[in-house]
């Protein structure tokens, strides 16, 4: 929860983080809204304020409330209840090598003085967080930016929205 009139403190980035590093779902409340004086761009120009010092949370929804007056409070339950049931969202492995392929078609895996990123398949490990478990020819082909375009490509397919994803990345010899 941040105070509206104080925005993003040392404290709620380090309570923030931890909630992230915890795989916890997290919404981003911005108490004391009733308060904050407002033009046409605010709530705009403040949540890129928040993601700009909280990067780490992009993922997470922002929700503008007033304590004091209620207003929008009940949002605030629907929406843990959203983020609660993405937390612990179940994806089949069928279902998770699809979505798998079509990304790859879309975005080559990389290459690396001459060698191929093969990627065999994915399955999920576990939930809140989910987390993936990505099997391919070599580990150190799997470059960090190349796992955040599939945790991009897996949030964007089921709609992940305030929960982190985590990918586990293990060798397969491809005649395992």
């Amino acid at each position: 929860m941040i105070d509206a009139n104080e925005g993003v403190t040392d404290q709620d980035a380090k309570i923030a983080g931890e909630a992230h590093e915890a795989g916890k779902g997290v919404i981003i409340a911005v108490n004391k809204w009733d308060e904050y004086e407002k033009d046409n761009n605010t709530v705009e120009n403040y949540k890129k304020e928040i993601y700009n010092k909280l990067s780490y949370l992009s993922y997470a929804p922002i929700i503008f409330i007033s304590a004091k007056t209620g207003q929008r409070v009940e949002k605030l339950y629907e929406l843990i209840n959203v983020v609660a049931s993405q937390n612990a969202l179940r994806v089949s492995t069928a279902v998770l090598n699809q979505v798998l392929n079509e990304a790859i078609a879309i975005v080559q895996p990389p290459t690396d003085k001459g060698k191929r990123l093969k990627i065999f398949y994915m399955t999920q490990a576990s939930t809140k967080p989910p987390t993936f478990v990505v099997f391919v020819n070599d580990k150190k082909l799997f470059h960090f930016s190349y796992e955040r375009y599939l945790v991009n490509q897996l949030r964007k397919e089921f709609v992940l929205t305030g929960t982190p994803i985590r990918m586990i990345v293990r060798e397969k010899k491809e005649k395992e």
